[in-house]
Formats: C-alpha cells, structure tokens, sequence
C-alpha cells in the first residue's frame, strides 16, 4: 500500500494592499455586537414570552402595545440594525473567504449589501409607522389604549 500526497493549496494572499485596519475594526465589532445582540435578544426574548404570557399571547394587541412605547422602539430598532450589521459583515467575510472568483464575490456581495438596504429600510419604516389603533379596524382586536 502507497502512501498518497496530499496537496494542500497555498492560503491566498490578501487581495490588494491596504493601510488601514478596516479588517480588524470589523472583527472587534463583530465581537462587541455579538455580545451586545445577547443582551438584546434574550431580554427580548424574556419580556415578550415569560413576563408577556408566552408564544400563545402574542398577537397585534401585544405587538401594538410594545410599540406604543418609544423604549421598545428603539430596542426593536437598534436590534434590527444590530443584527443585520452583524450578520451581513460575517456574510462578507464568508464570501471574501469562500468565492475564489472576482465576478462571483462581486455579485454574491451586491446580492447582500442589497437585502440588507432593503430588510434594514422597510423594517424600520415599519417600526416608526406602525399604527396600533388603525381606523375601521375591529375594536375587539385592538389594544386596551385605543379609543372607540
């Protein structure tokens, strides 16, 4: 029985040469919002499901009284945002890692700055014009804070 060679190609070398440290401000920032998107998300995850009486009562009501509150605007915002930042900086880091062809990682990343303008754009339109007391709507579906 031969022995067989593998071969292990060379790591490639950084595209172009840059003087500043954008890559390791993005890997500090991906540590420090990873970090911050748990504190976000769990105590997200802990108002709205074990105080707010769990999966069963969240329903417009719920949602429209949580947003009537500008704390948890900016919370749902900031982790809109957060996560969004966060994860489209490790799809960009993915794609510069995995796509070995220039015209590939090009698209693949317009692709993804794309969804991101258009997730972060209509997400946060919906959180600042969201109305929880819409006209015609039908009283018994609407929050306790909405007059008739």
């Amino acid at each position: 029985m031969t022995a067989t060679t593998v071969r292990v190609p060379a790591p490639r070398s950084p595209r172009g040469s840059t003087r500043t440290n954008a890559e390791l401000y993005g890997w500090i920032f991906m540590r420090a919002s990873g970090a911050l998107l748990l504190v976000l998300i769990f105590t997200h995850l802990f108002v709205n499901l074990l105080m707010g009486g769990g999966v069963k009562a969240i329903d417009f009501g719920f949602v429209a009284g949580k947003w009537a509150s500008p704390v948890w605007q900016v919370w749902d915002l900031v982790m809109l945002w957060l996560a969004m930042i966060h994860g489209t900086n490790g799809m960009r880091t993915i794609i510069n890692d995995y796509a070995t062809k220039a015209a590939t990682r090009i698209t693949l990343k317009s692709v993804t700055y794309l969804a991101f303008v258009v997730i972060v754009v209509l997400g946060t339109l919906v959180i600042f014009t969201f109305d929880p007391c819409p006209p015609g709507a039908d009283v018994a579906l609407l929050p306790s804070f909405c007059t008739a």
